[in-house]
């Protein structure tokens, strides 16, 4: 099968393509940089651009959709413009192309109205609900996909829940750093369980979604180790695995981190309030927002489905 794989500069994107390559698949890829794989055709570009993206869908059997701004901060336009525009670019153009099935890369935050969760599966996308520019735009994305697949090009979500593996920058990156610099406080008791998902875990998910096709067109997935854990073992086990000496500090408790910020967009005008975890996620002061809302509250998904027992 020839598969075009966006966004495979990132970490998911570089094993998922390892993993097509390895099982014998014809692999496409499309980022805006070099991703430095051997064995594959490269097109450089943005998923918004639509001469691009219909160059780089010629010929092409499937779509492994990953590219996304997935940045804790920023603008609603941009994460609208790729998020939302740019899956809907690259759909159509799949469509256009006469793809006959399309994995949409997804993440549970989509229906995580941000309360806690324990062994739950794959409740609908729901945009209204979900929490930050991320999850709301690849919720409205989500939900458009699903609804248009049908037996010409079936769609089906992945939902892989925090990808962890060697050479994450998004999340043990920071981990390790802010644990060197004597940075890596708790939020709150740090006893809050979360599951994270292996990336050799993820890229076979994703593989086997797009091998499950049709049969599992217009359903979603959520795809995790199945293994959680306290926040406070996740830490320590990952800055140990990199040689980091961590002491558990419980200093960034919500509402309780005090900080000089500026106001009303002046110079010089500054006050001091209290923050919340979530503020200083916003701020870029604090770690990754999904492991903060997890530290925060419990946040353990099931291997479910929409719709599906279990």
């Amino acid at each position: 099968m020839r598969v075009l794989v966006t966004g495979a500069t990132s970490l998911l994107g570089r094993h998922t393509v390892a993993r097509l390559l390895d099982a014998g698949h014809d692999v496409v890829v499309l980022q805006r940089t070099p991703c430095g794989l051997d064995g594959v055709v490269e097109h450089l570009g943005s998923v918004t651009d639509t001469d691009v993206v219909d160059t780089a869908m010629a010929g092409v059997d499937g779509v492994i959709h990953l590219a996304a701004k997935v940045d804790p901060v920023g603008d609603w336009a941009d994460f609208e413009a790729i998020n939302v525009d740019g899956t809907a670019t690259v759909h159509a153009a799949a469509r256009a192309a006469g793809v006959s099935r399309f994995v949409y890369v997804s993440s549970p935050s989509v229906a995580h109205d941000g309360s806690s969760i324990s062994g739950d599966g794959a409740a609908p996308a729901d945009p209204e609900r979900a929490h930050g520019h991320y999850s709301v735009s690849k919720a409205m994305a989500e939900r458009a996909v699903l609804a248009a697949s049908d037996d010409t090009m079936p769609v089906v979500a992945v939902r892989p829940h925090l990808v962890i593996g060697p050479g994450d920058t998004q999340l043990i990156g920071r981990i390790v750093d802010r644990a060197r610099k004597g940075r890596m406080p708790l939020v709150g008791s740090g006893l809050a369980l979360v599951d994270a998902t292996w990336v050799d875990n993820a890229a076979g998910s994703l593989l086997a979604a797009l091998d499950a096709l049709p049969g599992v067109g217009g359903r979603a997935f959520v795809v995790s180790n199945g293994e959680p854990r306290t926040v406070h073992e996740l830490i320590a086990q990952i800055t140990a695995a990199a040689g980091v000496d961590w002491v558990a500090s419980y200093g960034a408790r919500p509402r309780c981190h005090r900080r000089r910020c500026r106001s009303g967009g002046r110079v010089g005008a500054q006050r001091t309030r209290w923050r919340t975890a979530d503020d200083c996620v916003r701020g870029r002061a604090a770690l990754h927002r999904p492991l903060v809302r997890s530290a925060r509250d419990p946040h353990c998904v099931g291997l479910g489905t929409r719709g599906q027992p279990r």
